[in-house]
């Protein structure tokens, strides 16, 4: 008994140590900005002028769907690699 004792003594000390694996987030998926995401095996990331905040964001948008025109009926792919064209938060 005092053996097992010690051993859990020790497994509780490492649990403290190694964070016990309670993290803020249950899952991986949860931090994901868009969730379910499917990014096909090929795909590049194409060169964007970056937003910095100073022109028209409509404009900005406009530009960002017709360089990714050939993805429009995939939303979720869309809407993970806008924040590739921006520096600053768009406010429209």
């Amino acid at each position: 008994m005092v053996e097992k004792g010690r051993f859990n003594h020790i497994e509780e000390r490492l649990r403290a140590i190694e964070g016990g694996r309670d993290y803020a987030f249950a899952d991986m998926a949860e931090l994901c900005l868009v969730p379910d995401v499917v990014i096909p095996s090929k795909f590049k990331v194409l060169d964007f002028d970056k937003y910095m905040g100073t022109t028209c964001p409509k404009n900005h948008l406009k530009m960002y769907s017709r360089k990714m025109g050939a993805y429009t009926k995939d939303e979720k792919l869309l809407m993970h690699f806008f924040q590739e064209s921006l520096t600053e938060a768009a406010i429209i």
